[in-house]
């Protein structure tokens, strides 16, 4: 008589795949996230300095900053980051604006939220809080990580 062999895995082997893959997951969920955050906050720097180029054009035309030939105050032509999607992440102001200078500034939310504000000021220099503490502090005076 032939004696049948079982095929098939054991509890054993299939708890240990399963802590495999958990371990995997754990690690490749955060780095996914990170990554994420990183590509909106890109995606926010690239808004901003379109928006610089709109406030130089703007100078250029009014040979001020803070509003038109005709008195009116310059507006934004969008305010949000990213430009075209119903999940904001970014929400694009100016902080400070006068006759002769300007700061943009990309105020972080939803998903974004505890990334930290970005800046750029009319002179080129970006800004970025990276420590989330509502102050530009020393070491955050590029968007570099």
């Amino acid at each position: 008589m032939k004696r049948q062999t079982q095929r098939g895995f054991t509890l054993l082997e299939l708890m240990v795949t399963v802590a495999i893959v958990g371990i995997l997951a754990g690690v490749a969920y955060p780095a996914y996230q990170n990554q994420v955050r990183a590509t909106r906050r890109a995606d926010a720097q690239a808004d901003l300095l379109q928006l610089a180029s709109f406030m130089e054009r703007f100078f250029t035309e009014n040979s001020r900053y803070d509003q038109d030939m005709a008195a009116n105050p310059v507006a934004l032509p969008f305010s949000q980051s990213p430009q075209s999607s119903t999940n904001v992440a970014y929400n694009l102001t100016l902080a400070a604006v006068n006759q002769a200078s300007y700061t943009l500034r990309a105020t972080p939310v939803n998903a974004q939220a505890g990334d930290g504000y970005l800046e750029l000021l009319d002179t080129g220099v970006r800004r970025w809080d990276q420590d989330n503490n509502a102050a530009i502090g020393t070491g955050e005076s590029d968007w570099e990580k």
